[in-house]
């Protein structure tokens, strides 16, 4: 692994862990991302570093938890939040793009963002020399206007205006960049590629006379179906499978690293069978996620692997790939996973922590067995023997639950205190916790 790969991170929006094909999904939706994880390594017990989309990105950009972020805290951050100078990823802080591109890579986000409003934050401030996409968290996939009837897609730091389906100009923008990027030669290149698909509204390419219904109500709450929901994953999975093409006709797909999750787990339309919860959720429902890991010249066809991992795992795991070493006033928590992808029976103990104003949840993955706090009410799961989290251990096994409790205080410890002043945005997730 001498040779440093291209990269190109593939995040999609709300879609749950088993809405893939090669999750057990009950359609075949995902033909192309089915095809890339036979070809490469699949992560069965792959978390993200929130159940909700803006913190998962601020764990992502930097490979270190979000919690050490102010914007972070904000569950999401919303379109209130335009004109803030504290609700945002700082522009001095180092990230995944940033530090590759001091290393020589091109860098691009073709996408959402979902981290901070300009003129104070934006990709092109935090590593990329490159924007297409929209600054906020959810859009019109035709009108492009926010949840509050603005206009939001952009390329770097201008208002652009194109029509056309969201999802489409996603995918054929970043096959525009990888020509552009392979076509000089020499330089490595670092593309991330962030879907807002299957994100409400529920609309699929040929529903763009539902925009005028949505406009005033992007959370499409009187609409949407499992079809459309399914339907929309289709269209990511066509996107991404002309991102292939391009990669295999620029000549540089052997050598590229790509790499496929979700933000969270999923909402309203996600069948996530087995899993309980979703959006907004610590449990399995609402943090484990696909993660699919893709490159020829590295990684062996057909792997599976049940290592834990979480998002910001995935950020390490890219910057040792490329030989790149994080900026020493800012260690990551990031875990790299490359033994991983060179053997996929390799495994280390990856003790995996979470916390969530909504609800004041707080879990801990270790190894089998999973503490969770849900308002006052605490459960202990072994998560190999019942995924769907029904049944309690915590008063059969009093000493594991203290001592999980006491492991998730130490680290909570290290952590900044949740602000005051957070805001949790209602309207998410919360389909199936669990019970007392």
């Amino acid at each position: 692994m001498t040779k440093r790969p291209n990269i190109v991170f593939i995040v999609a929006d709300d879609l749950g862990f088993a809405d893939l094909g090669c999750y057990g999904g009950r359609v075949p939706v995902s033909p192309v991302l089915d095809r890339l994880a036979a070809g490469g390594l699949r992560f069965t017990q792959g978390y993200s570093n929130s159940p909700v989309c803006s913190p998962t990105r601020f764990a992502l950009m930097t490979a270190r938890f979000q919690y050490r972020l102010r914007g972070a805290a904000e569950e999401p951050i919303n379109s209130r939040s335009r004109g803030s100078t504290t609700l945002g990823l700082p522009p001095e802080h180092p990230t995944l793009p940033s530090l590759l591109r001091g290393a020589g890579y091109r860098t691009a986000l073709v996408g959402k963002w979902h981290l901070g409003y300009p003129p104070v934050f934006s990709p092109l401030r935090s590593g990329y020399e490159e924007f297409f996409g929209p600054m906020s968290g959810g859009v019109d996939y035709f009108t492009h206007c926010d949840s509050r009837g603005t206009h939001d897609l952009w390329q770097g730091e201008a208002e652009h205006r194109e029509e056309g389906y969201l999802t489409d100009l996603i995918s054929c923008r970043t096959v525009d960049t990888i020509g552009r990027f392979a076509s000089k030669g020499g330089a490595p290149f670092f593309i991330s590629v962030h879907y807002t698909a299957p994100h409400w509204p529920w609309e699929t390419r040929d529903d763009a006379a539902l925009a005028e219904e949505v406009k005033d109500n992007l959370f499409h709450l009187h609409g949407g179906n499992i079809h459309t929901y399914r339907r929309m994953i289709e269209h990511m999975d066509e996107g991404i499978g002309q991102i292939m093409a391009a990669l295999e006709a620029e000549g540089v797909a052997r050598d590229t690293l790509v790499v496929f999750t979700s933000d969270n787990g999923g909402e309203r339309f996600s069948d996530n069978w087995p899993l309980v919860g979703g959006k907004m959720d610590l449990t399995e429902g609402g943090i484990r996620v696909p993660w699919i890991a893709h490159w020829p010249a590295a990684i062996g066809a057909g792997g599976s692997s049940e290592q834990q991992c979480m998002t910001m795992d995935w950020s390490a795991t890219m910057l040792e790939a490329a030989g790149v070493a994080p900026h020493p006033d800012y260690p990551l928590d990031g875990v790299s996973l490359l033994p991983v992808l060179r053997d996929p029976l390799h495994s280390f103990e990856r003790p995996l922590y979470w916390r969530m104003n909504h609800r004041s949840q707080r879990a801990l993955r270790r190894g089998r067995w999973k503490y969770l706090k849900v308002d006052n009410h605490e459960y202990l799961f072994d998560i190999p023997a019942d995924e769907r989290e029904r049944a309690n251990l915590a008063p059969r096994e009093p000493a594991r639950l203290q001592a999980m409790r006491a492991d998730w205080q130490a680290w909570n410890a290290t952590m900044p205190p949740i602000p005051e002043d957070a805001t949790v945005s209602l309207g998410y997730g919360a389909k199936d916790m669990p019970q007392r």
